[in-house]
């Protein structure tokens, strides 16, 4: 099967089931791919290759929590198109991306588990986090989906909530307070690998060059950071091994920058990296992002970054094999 962006589809969509011989279905946010979202995708794959049938996960682009705040949008671990490959790199068959808009907003429950559930993946077992909600108002449970599922043909569970070795819950919400504090280690715990961002390198405004300090650039979309500030940092996908490198994640607020962007410099560096996909693995957070008053005052204060971050990982091996 290949993968699936679609809108919400109405039963009345002509186009026929997208899974004709049933499927496992998992639906959930999905951010950050975590312990607690991959041991729910695991149970569904697991179901799914002993059903014969095809494991489908459903998610949503924005959040329904960003759609709902779009003054103040909390902040994301993962971009779409991660989420995307992580869901398959998790054995999902098919992933459905779908547009949470005003429509689906003000669908009620029920008519979405009809219409997506039944009618275009022709679910036979549905899997969910632990006090996952849907539907208008929220009004939709693990409850509705049992009941619904006895007059639809369908199994609905919830898996227990995962907790870490310190007895707490694993949360998105948790793991964000994590890296906004500079806890990467929590944040690791969490999700069961280090915290990294990847992307294809774009152009910049090539400042970092001019001043010495080249940097291979990311864009992070209309999409809130959970990081600002400075860090030291890993880069995968440059050579066979982790590279190292200071990474400034922010909007650059010394050259008036808006568009959060995360600039990797790469110590002892050369070559081109423009549109290759890189992975940046973060390890430690050294300052904030600030307003210098000059371009001299910026130079002076990267090289203190600089040598911070190279002393910091001279003592710390990367945790992720190159991507």
């Amino acid at each position: 099967m290949k993968p699936l962006f679609r809108d919400a589809i109405s039963a009345s969509d002509s186009r026929g089931p997208l899974s004709p011989q049933g499927s496992v279905a998992c639906i959930g946010a999905f951010d950050g791919l975590h312990l607690g979202h991959q041991a729910l995708v695991g149970r569904a794959v697991a179901r799914a290759r002993s059903l014969g049938m095809p494991a489908v996960a459903l998610s949503f682009e924005p959040l329904p929590r960003e759609f709902f705040a779009k003054d103040a949008k909390p902040p994301r671990l993962m971009l779409p198109r991660a989420k995307l490959q992580g869901l398959h790199d998790l054995g999902c068959d098919s992933v459905g991306l779908l547009r949470f808009n005003a429509k689906l907003a003000s669908m009620p429950a029920e008519d979405f588990v009809r219409d997506m559930l039944v009618e275009r993946l022709r679910a036979r077992e549905v899997w969910v986090g632990p006090g996952f909600r849907f539907g208008k108002g929220r009004a939709g449970d693990i409850g509705l989906l049992q009941a619904m599922g006895q007059a639809h043909g369908f199994s609905a569970q919830a898996i227990e909530p995962v907790h870490c070795g310190d007895g707490e819950r694993v949360s998105s919400t948790r793991i964000r307070a994590a890296l906004t504090g500079g806890d990467f280690d929590t944040a690791s715990r969490l999700l069961g690998r280090p915290y990294a961002i990847g992307g294809h390198v774009v152009h910049g405004k090539q400042l970092g060059r001019t001043l010495g300090y080249p940097t291979a650039n990311l864009r992070f979309g209309n999409k809130t950071p959970a990081l600002r500030g400075i860090y030291a940092t890993w880069v995968h996908g440059v050579a066979e091994h982790p590279w190292p490198s200071v990474s400034s994640f922010g909007t650059r607020p010394t050259v008036d920058g808006l568009e959060p962007l995360l600039e990797a410099h790469l110590f002892d560096f050369a070559g081109d990296l423009y549109g290759r996909r890189i992975e940046v693995e973060f390890v430690a957070r050294l300052r904030d992002e600030e307003k210098f008053p000059d371009l001299d005052s910026l130079v002076v204060q990267m090289r203190r970054d600089d040598a911070q971050a190279r002393a910091i990982l001279t003592l710390q091996a990367p945790q992720r094999a190159s991507a």
